[in-house]
C-alpha cells in the first residue's frame, strides 16, 4: 500500500501569500494575558476551497507560521464559522507557536456548500480534507487535530478511521455521544436543545447575529419553555423551523433509528492517537469526557485528563490561558517530539471547595464509597435506618415546575449558584448533615440510591449534592436525573448517577442532599401523566414520597495533610 505521506523531494515550492489575519483577531489577541509568548509572526490565507466527500465546497482559512522549516498542521472542523473567537484561538495563537491551521467551516455552515446535518457527513469530510491536505506542499504529513464542542466531535468523527498523519488530538469540552446532550433518561434537555439550536443556526452568521439571537432567546426562554404545546416554540426565538432540532427534540429514545451512528463512542475503545481531554466540573459535556477517558485508558492508549473550574463557555473564557497551555503542550510532545511542557501525571483536577489542583495517576482516583441516609426532620445521616417507612413527601405540578438553577448547562446560567431561596419551595427536600469537625474530600462519581412511589407513576426526580457554608449559602456540586416508573404507589429503586467532582466541604460546612421533581428550562416538565411532553396540554400534580433505604454515595477519601 502507497504511503499517503507526501513526498517532500517531489512537492513544487511553496510561496507564502502576503495576507495577514483579520484585524479582530488580531485585537482580540492583544487583549488577552498568561499566553506563551509567540514564537512566530502569522500569515493568513483566506477562503481556501476544499472539495468535501461528495464534492461540495468547504470553504477554509489557512494560516501559517512566517518562517521557513517544515511545521506540523492541526485540523480546526467547525459549523461555527471562522470568524471570532475561532480565528485568533485556534488559527492565529497556534500559527504563532509553529503551526499550520486549517480552519474550516462544517459543510453548509460559514459559506461551505452542502446541507449541513447534525453528525452525518464528518467522518467523510475530514478524510476529505485530509486527502487534500496531502497534495499540499506545505504539508509535511503531521497532523494533529484541537477544538471544542462539536470541534471535539468532528475530531471523534476523523478518529474513527484515523489516518497515518495523525498524530494527537485535543478534545476541549467535547461532544461524542449528541443523543446524551439533548436527552437524559428519555426526558428532553430542552435548555441545552435550544442554546444549541441557536448557536448551529447563527454562530457561523458572525459574532453580531448569534449574540442578539442568544439575547433573544434568554428574553423568551420562560414563553418557549412553558407554551402548550411545546412542539414547535422555539420558532419565535430562532426565526424559523429547524427540522434537525425538532427531530433530535422528538426522538426520545436512544434505540430509535433515528440515532444510529450518532454516538462516537466506539472510536475511543481501539485508538491509539495520543489524546488529551480537558473539560469543566460544570461542562454540561462532562460526562462524555470522563467516559472517553476511561475508553481511552482501558484500551491502553496515550492520555490526559484537565479538569477545571469551569462550564462549557468558561473552559474558553476565564479557562483559556490554562487549556491552551495544556493543548499546546500536548501538541508540541506528540507533534514536535518536545515533552518538556507536559505535567508529570495522567490527570489534574481542580479541588472545589478550596480552590486548588491536584495532580493524580488517573480518574476516578482510588477512594471509599460512603453512604448518607435521609431522615425525617430533613436531616442527613451516616447511620442506616432500622426500619422501612416513608421518609418525606412531596408535590409536584408541573403547571408550576421546580425551576433549575445553575449546573452543568450550555447558557450563561451554568455553574455554581446558591440555592438556597430554592429549596424554601414546597417542592423541594432538603435533607443536611451536622457541622463537619473535620475537611473532607469527594474524588469521583457520586450517586443516589432512591427508594421512591408516586401517585399517578408518571414523575421525574431530579437529585443535587451542595455545600452549605456556616452563614447558610447552599451552593450545587454536581447533581443527577432520571424519569420515575412507579406502579400502583409501591415504591421503586433506581440509582442515579450524579455525575463527578472534586470538593473539599471544610470544617464547618454541612453536606446537603437536594431532591426535586424536575429542574425546568433545564429538563422538559413531566406532565404527570404519561402523555408526550412535546405535545400534551394537559398536566397532572403528582406526589412523590422518599422511603427509608434511599441514600447518596459519595466517593470520599482522606485529606490530604
Amino acid at each position: 500500500m502507497p504511503s499517503r505521506t507526501p513526498d517532500a523531494g517531489a512537492r513544487p515550492a511553496w510561496v507564502p501569500p502576503a495576507g495577514k489575519p483579520p484585524l479582530s483577531s488580531r485585537m482580540m489577541r492583544a487583549t488577552w494575558r498568561g499566553l506563551p509568548a509567540k514564537r512566530h509572526e502569522v500569515g493568513w490565507e483566506p477562503g481556501v476551497v476544499v472539495p468535501a466527500a461528495d464534492g461540495s465546497p468547504l470553504l477554509t482559512d489557512h494560516y501559517f507560521p512566517r518562517a521557513h522549516g517544515d511545521f506540523p498542521t492541526l485540523l480546526v472542523r467547525s459549523p461555527y464559522g471562522r470568524g471570532l473567537p475561532w480565528s485568533p484561538q485556534y488559527g492565529l495563537l497556534f500559527a504563532e507557536q509553529g503551526f499550520h491551521v486549517v480552519l474550516q467551516s462544517c459543510r453548509g455552515t460559514g459559506g461551505s456548500g452542502g446541507e449541513f446535518d447534525l453528525w452525518r457527513n464528518e467522518a467523510a469530510d475530514g478524510q476529505a480534507t485530509v486527502a487534500w491536505l496531502r497534495e499540499r506542499p506545505w504539508f509535511n504529513g503531521t497532523l494533529g487535530t484541537v477544538g471544542p464542542s462539536y470541534l471535539g466531535y468532528v475530531q471523534w468523527a476523523l478518529a474513527s478511521d484515523p489516518p497515518p498523519e495523525l498524530k494527537a488530538m485535543v478534545v476541549q469540552v467535547g461532544l461524542h455521544d449528541p443523543y446524551a446532550l439533548f436527552h437524559a433518561d428519555s426526558a428532553l434537555r430542552l435548555e441545552n436543545a435550544l442554546a444549541v439550536g441557536v448557536g448551529m443556526n447563527y454562530q457561523h452568521q458572525g459574532l453580531a447575529p448569534f449574540l442578539k439571537a442568544t439575547l433573544r432567546l434568554q428574553r423568551r426562554m420562560r414563553d418557549i419553555s412553558t407554551a402548550q404545546p411545546l412542539r414547535g416554540a422555539y420558532k419565535s426565538a430562532l426565526g424559523s423551523e429547524l427540522p434537525w432540532l425538532d427531530d433530535v427534540m422528538t426522538h426520545s429514545d436512544a434505540k430509535d433509528a433515528y440515532w444510529r451512528g450518532a454516538s462516537l463512542a466506539a472510536p475511543a475503545e481501539r485508538l491509539r492517537v495520543p489524546t488529551a481531554l480537558i473539560t469543566g466540573w460544570h461542562d454540561a459535556l462532562a460526562d462524555q469526557t470522563f467516559e472517553q477517558y476511561d475508553r481511552l485508558r482501558q484500551a491502553g492508549c496515550e492520555t490526559a485528563l484537565l479538569v477545571g473550574p469551569w462550564t462549557h463557555t468558561s473552559a474558553l473564557q476565564q479557562g483559556w490561558p490554562k487549556v491552551f497551555a495544556e493543548s499546546l503542550a500536548w501538541l508540541r510532545a506528540h507533534l514536535y517530539a518536545d515533552p518538556s511542557g507536559l505535567r508529570p501525571t495522567a490527570v489534574r483536577v481542580h479541588i472545589g471547595g478550596e480552590d486548588t489542583w491536584r495532580d493524580l495517576d488517573d480518574w476516578p482516583p482510588a477512594t471509599a464509597a460512603t453512604s448518607w441516609y435521609p431522615i425525617p426532620g430533613g436531616h442527613l445521616t451516616q447511620q442506616a435506618p432500622a426500619e422501612s417507612a416513608p421518609v418525606a413527601t412531596f408535590r409536584y405540578d408541573p403547571a408550576d415546575p421546580t425551576p433549575s438553577l445553575g449546573g452543568p448547562l450550555l447558557s450563561r446560567t451554568a455553574g455554581p449558584r446558591n440555592n438556597a431561596t430554592l429549596e424554601t419551595r414546597n417542592d423541594v427536600l432538603t435533607f443536611t448533615g451536622p457541622p463537619l469537625t473535620e475537611p473532607v474530600d469527594i474524588l469521583g462519581p457520586v450517586s443516589a440510591r432512591l427508594s421512591a412511589s408516586t401517585e399517578t407513576g408518571h414523575a421525574d426526580v431530579f437529585t443535587r449534592l451542595c455545600d452549605v457554608d456556616p452563614q447558610g449559602r447552599s451552593v450545587n456540586i454536581c447533581d443527577g436525573f432520571v424519569r420515575l416508573r412507579t406502579a400502583e404507589q409501591a415504591p421503586s429503586q433506581v440509582t442515579v448517577p450524579m455525575s463527578s467532582t472534586a470538593h473539599r466541604f471544610q470544617v464547618g460546612h454541612r453536606i446537603r442532599w437536594q431532591i426535586s421533581g424536575g429542574a425546568h428550562p433545564r429538563y422538559a416538565r413531566n406532565p404527570g401523566n404519561g402523555e408526550a411532553p412535546l405535545d400534551t396540554t394537559t398536566f397532572t400534580p403528582v406526589r412523590i414520597t422518599l422511603h427509608t433505604h434511599s441514600a447518596l454515595v459519595l466517593p470520599s477519601s482522606s485529606c490530604p495533610a
